[in-house]
């Protein structure tokens, strides 16, 4: 690859922006002294990084004779970033600083599934989020959009989503086009994913799992600080490996995933014909029934986190991680759900089992989707359209 000026300027500023991210504060010879580059080299990239408001610089230590240095931060207040998750019949959006903490939010509804349909749902949130923005709040960085399915990352493309009848929608560019700004996409377990090693309770992790357990089931593999993808956008669909030979029939067209048991939306629906209850009962009215001692969904959800336990064991036996994290709604269950889980997971597990922590809060996912417009300010990428 022909490395010009530009592109070697561009990665001196993704490694200079990422150092700081990732260690906190430190000055101009602290970044030369981790990076190799001359303090020519590091003063010039960091010129540039402070008049564009991306770092900003602290008080020097006290004491000491002589220059004191000075250091440097990641000025995280200072832009701003959009994540926008697909749901099914909604999109939940929120306006972030570049820590992913949340500073507005809001869910706005969709009639149709269609592109179009979400497009314009999508362009109208987005629309409300900006006039939410504080005063000197700084610029926005881009947007993040995710929704389940085959994302082809690079071309902001989503290549197949069996919710949604979704098949090679340039998404990105479309969005980018009304809203004239940067705009990312990426299959909505995989933005969790990156999320949590980004900023959440995997930062301080080198490999883990992001297990989603929702409308569908998905489980995501972080090492060494990349969130694995697999050759063409697949990796992370535990929800669609085999459980039974038989049973009804997926999302995908196949018979016997495991989602098809042991989704949300499966768990509770099992519940409710099991005890002759109606549609209007949700997972709140099932997770209150289980605490009251009704056997039926305890046993519903004892047997959902055994049996995912089990194949999560496997992906836990091919994959060695330190902890896995969860999110999505079955966090609503608890320890219903998550101690079966832990107990299949000392049993199959080929060592001693990561830790399963729950993560309940209530904006991570969409915040997840904001953390990919981030990740392309920190990894300098352009974004579809930009």
């Amino acid at each position: 690859m022909k490395i010009d000026q530009r592109t070697t300027r561009a990665m001196n500023r993704r490694l200079i922006l990422n150092l700081i991210r990732k260690e906190g504060a430190l000055s101009r010879a602290d970044l030369a002294a981790a990076t190799g580059l001359s303090p020519a080299a590091v003063t010039f990239v960091v010129t540039d990084l402070l008049a564009e408001g991306y770092v900003i610089e602290g008080e020097t230590a006290p004491g000491g004779g002589g220059r004191r240095p000075v250091p440097l931060s990641i000025n995280y207040r200072g832009s701003l970033a959009i994540g926008v998750k697909m749901n099914l019949g909604s999109l939940d959006c929120v306006l972030t600083d570049l820590s992913t903490a949340v500073i507005s939010s809001l869910s706005v509804s969709f009639d149709s599934p269609s592109p179009q349909t979400v497009l314009s749902a999508a362009e109208a949130a987005i629309g409300r989020l900006l006039r939410t923005v504080p005063e000197q709040a700084g610029k926005l960085t881009g947007v993040g959009f995710s929704m389940p399915g085959t994302i082809d990352m690079a071309a902001g493309v989503c290549v197949s989503s069996n919710r949604f009848g979704w098949r090679n929608v340039p998404f990105a560019g479309l969005l980018r086009e009304r809203i004239s700004a940067p705009v990312w996409m990426e299959d909505d377990t995989l933005a969790f994913a990156l999320a949590q090693h980004l900023f959440g309770l995997g930062s301080q992790h080198s490999v883990f799992l992001a297990l989603a357990v929702g409308v569908g089931i998905g489980c995501a593999t972080v090492a060494n600080g990349v969130v694995l993808r697999g050759a063409h956008g697949h990796a992370g669909k535990l929800g669609h490996v085999t459980h039974r030979l038989e049973g009804p029939m997926c999302e995908c067209g196949r018979i016997g995933c495991l989602q098809t048991f042991h989704s949300v939306p499966a768990i509770v629906d099992a519940w409710r014909r099991g005890k002759g209850l109606g549609s209007e009962l949700d997972r709140y009215s099932m997770k209150e029934a289980a605490l009251q001692g009704d056997d039926l969904a305890r046993t519903l959800l004892q047997r959902a986190g055994e049996d995912i336990g089990v194949h999560l064991a496997n992906v836990i036996n091919s994959t060695d991680p330190e902890v896995v994290l969860v999110g999505g709604e079955a966090v609503t269950f608890g320890d219903l759900l998550f101690d079966p889980m832990r107990k299949s997971l000392e049993r199959y597990c080929y060592g001693r089992p990561p830790a399963v922590i729950p993560d309940e809060r209530e904006h991570f996912w969409a915040a997840g989707a904001a953390a990919l417009a981030i990740q392309g300010l920190f990894n300098f990428e352009m974004a579809t359209g930009g």
